[in-house]
């Protein structure tokens, strides 16, 4: 070992008691920052990724049009510099900031804009829904973009600010692969690429994804925009809420996303900040009316019992130790339509009448399969166990099984499963996406999902006329609409939510910029070191 002189010591003590804190917290922010998560990716490809991580990834390493403020509800420029509609809200123009440049240095240009949009329609993923309403895109330079709907769109402006409308470098991704045609679900053969390289505009780009490992992002060098604080950033694998801990508690981790309220509660560490904030991310429970596993018909009245017997105050007690609210519809708590809707309650008479009624008076056996994950601090195997407890109250006994979450999704896009249950966060700001992904009509991923379009009885179209109602009205109007859509969905008795958890934040001690996003979750960019 080389030893120092003690003048090479002292001048460098000198130095140090000069710059310090400036050489310190540029030092601190060159190390890689590591976020421990349970990770549940199904892809890193903009239009077809659908998941929690996903909208942390994608917000790093691509840009919408626009983005949400820090109030989580006003929309902020992003790669539009402005923007405006006009009066029927059926056409929408953009300015793209002129010094916008991809992450290999070429111009953000609205023929990329065009493409991606359109691609994210065609490609008929879990979050094309967005672009549902899409009709038509006009590009009447490099730098003004015009996009169209048929019919009039209040949330269309907000549906721009989810992740999954990231803007992508058109040119680099066609010779990977990716294609907009209107056959792009089965043309395009960009997956695999997508999880090896990223091509956005963000602050960041994709330096390596290992599945079950860990996602690694570093600063795009060539960002238009303000540069990140942070270089390097690891999102590691954690199961778990008490594997989060352990690693911000021993340095491993410096800040952990799904951490229970048991486990915060027995933290002792001065070395690990914690936070409690409301959400809008809520635990859902899903019936399948059409699920080929079935043992009885899943009538409205059947659905109704299942819902009735269910301790939704035990349950965000049990989950979360008191820590979150009930909520009574897949919308969340807070966005229009949701304000003074009935609070679900448990009704063991009312559960074992409709079981009667259905002409199951002894109850009957249910197969529920479900993702074994831990969601905003859930462990949705101990709250499915909490569920079973209840229903066997009045004679529905479950059979559990926990599987992976990509055996969930095939199970789902297959045969259907009776019961399952599962999470979910907001895109963006507004209530239209949870009526095009939760309502039962026609065309929502959960009416497919639950087998809806196989039986009768459970499609409800009324939903679907009321949603463009809603999105024909004023901000000032839909909010009414919205609130009957809510009622009819709260009526349908297939998707029953449980619990909207408060989010924890947990972070050692000196990192800052830790706060809760309603479209992307956790913002990188903003994320820093003492």
């Amino acid at each position: 070992m080389r030893y120092a002189s003690s003048a090479r010591v002292a001048g460098f003590l000198l130095a140090f008691s000069v710059l310090g804190p400036a050489v310190s917290t540029a030092v601190a922010n060159d190390k890689p920052l590591v976020i421990a998560r349970n990770m549940d990716i199904t892809s890193l490809d903009p239009a077809r990724a659908f998941c929690d991580t996903c909208q942390i990834y994608l917000s790093a390493t691509y840009e919408t049009l626009v983005t949400l403020g820090e109030d989580n509800k006003t929309l902020a420029p992003k790669l539009a510099a402005s923007w405006s509609a006009n009066p029927e809200q059926t056409a929408f123009t953009f300015k793209l900031a002129p010094n916008a440049v991809f992450a290999d240095g070429t111009p953000v240009t609205a023929a990329d804009v065009a493409w991606s949009l359109t691609r994210l329609k065609n490609i008929k993923s879990d979050s094309s829904f967005l672009m549902e309403a899409l009709s038509s895109v006009e590009t009447p330079d490099d730098k003004t973009v015009v996009l169209h709907t048929a019919a009039s769109n209040s949330e269309f402006l907000n549906m721009l600010a989810a992740p999954y409308a990231g803007i992508v470098n058109r040119k680099l991704a066609e010779a990977n692969g990716a294609t907009s045609a209107a056959n792009a679900n089965t043309a395009d053969q960009s997956d695999s690429w997508f999880f090896a390289n990223s091509a956005g505009s963000g602050p960041y780009k994709l330096s390596v994804y290992r599945n079950g490992d860990q996602l690694r992002v570093v600063a795009n060098e060539k960002y238009w925009g303000p540069k990140p604080k942070i270089q390097d950033i690891i999102i590691k694998q954690a199961a778990d809420s008490v594997a989060q801990m352990q690693m911000l508690q021993s340095g491993a981790a410096d800040v952990a996303m799904q951490v229970d309220a048991d486990t915060a509660g027995s933290a002792k560490d001065p070395n690990v900040v914690l936070s409690s904030v409301p959400s809008f991310n809520f635990i859902y429970v899903a019936l399948g009316p059409g699920a080929k596993a079935n043992t009885v018909a899943m009538s409205k009245s059947i659905r109704e019992a299942i819902a009735a017997a269910i301790d939704y105050d035990g349950l965000v007690e049990f989950t979360v130790g008191g820590k979150g609210k009930l909520q009574p519809v897949a919308i969340p708590n807070g966005f229009p339509g949701t304000d003074n809707l009935p609070a679900p309650k448990q009704d063991l008479a009312l559960a074992k009448a409709k079981l009667t009624e259905a002409g199951q008076p002894n109850g009957f056996t249910l197969e529920a399969k479900y993702p074994a994950v831990n969601a905003y601090g859930v462990d949705l195997s101990l709250m499915m166990q909490k569920l079973q407890q209840d229903l066997v109250r009045v004679g529905i006994k479950l059979e559990l099984s926990p599987i992976t979450f990509a055996v969930w999704r095939e199970q789902l896009a297959g045969d259907g499963i009776p019961l399952t249950a599962s999470y979910y966060a907001p895109d963006y700001y507004g209530s239209a996406q949870y009526v095009q992904f939760f309502s039962m009509m026609s065309t929502s991923s959960w009416a497919k999902r639950s087998g809806a379009t196989k039986v009768q009885g459970v499609i409800n179209e009324k939903e679907g006329e009321l949603l463009k109602k809603a999105l024909a009205s004023s901000a000032e109007q839909s909010g009414a609409v919205y609130r009957e859509i809510a009622l009819e969905m709260i009526a349908d008795k297939v998707i029953i939510p449980v619990v909207s958890p408060d989010l924890i934040l947990a972070a050692r001690k000196g990192v800052n910029g830790v706060r809760y996003s309603a479209c992307c979750n956790l913002a990188l960019d903003k994320l820093s070191r003492d």
